[in-house]
């Protein structure tokens, strides 16, 4: 059951369906300070932002959002295991069963010119999440990753039809996809940082 979703997406297209389903099964959102203001002016009230989710604020110039350990355990970790769920406990991690990220468009930043304007696109919470969670899912098959509107459809469809749950299924095809965005999103800064961008 997804009780818990992180959110955190420069591509808002078609966020609200996704999250209009959310908010029908009580699903708590910690979201990136950006996406946070979004969903509010969108009418989700039950949206925290990871800043006030961590006690520690996001970094000038929002180059620290989401790199922090309650996150991340809360992604990686897995209550079902007695000294998983032990150490969250201890240090205050709850599970976040719901990762929703897509990455900074590199490629705009890039085509702005030198190497520096490019260089501000370059994400690296994100990247951080979408593996975390894609590990997560295939070590526990408890967590889901989202990285691409064009998914939340087939996400949608199945937080309905298994209750607030998603199949093993999907989650594992989500996994594999959220390899493929970084590993695609990687390479295109190699190829841009090498000149052939």
């Amino acid at each position: 059951m997804i009780r818990r979703a992180l959110i955190s997406v420069s591509d808002r297209r078609g966020l609200d369906k996704l999250v209009e389903v959310l908010a029908s099964l009580g699903v708590e959102v910690v979201a990136s300070s950006g996406t946070a203001a979004w969903l509010r002016r969108a009418g989700y009230r039950r949206v925290m932002e990871v800043s006030e989710y961590t006690g520690f604020p996001e970094a000038p110039g929002g180059l620290l959002k989401t790199l922090h350990p309650k996150i991340h355990g809360g992604i990686l970790l897995n209550p079902e295991n007695p000294e998983h769920r032990s150490y969250m406990e201890r240090w205050g991690i709850e599970p976040i069963d719901l990762v929703v990220v897509n990455l900074y468009p590199f490629e705009e930043y890039a085509a702005r010119g030198g190497w520096r304007e490019a260089a501000v696109g370059i994400d690296i919470g994100g990247p951080a999440l979408i593996r975390a969670a894609a590990k997560a899912s295939l070590l526990h098959g408890r967590v889901a990753v989202v990285v691409d509107p064009s998914q939340y459809e087939e996400v949608v469809e199945g937080l309905k039809r298994h209750n607030g749950n998603l199949p093993e299924g999907l989650r594992w095809r989500l996994a594999v996809e959220a390899f493929r965005r970084t590993s695609d999103y990687d390479e295109a800064i190699y190829r841009h940082l090498m000149g052939g961008g």
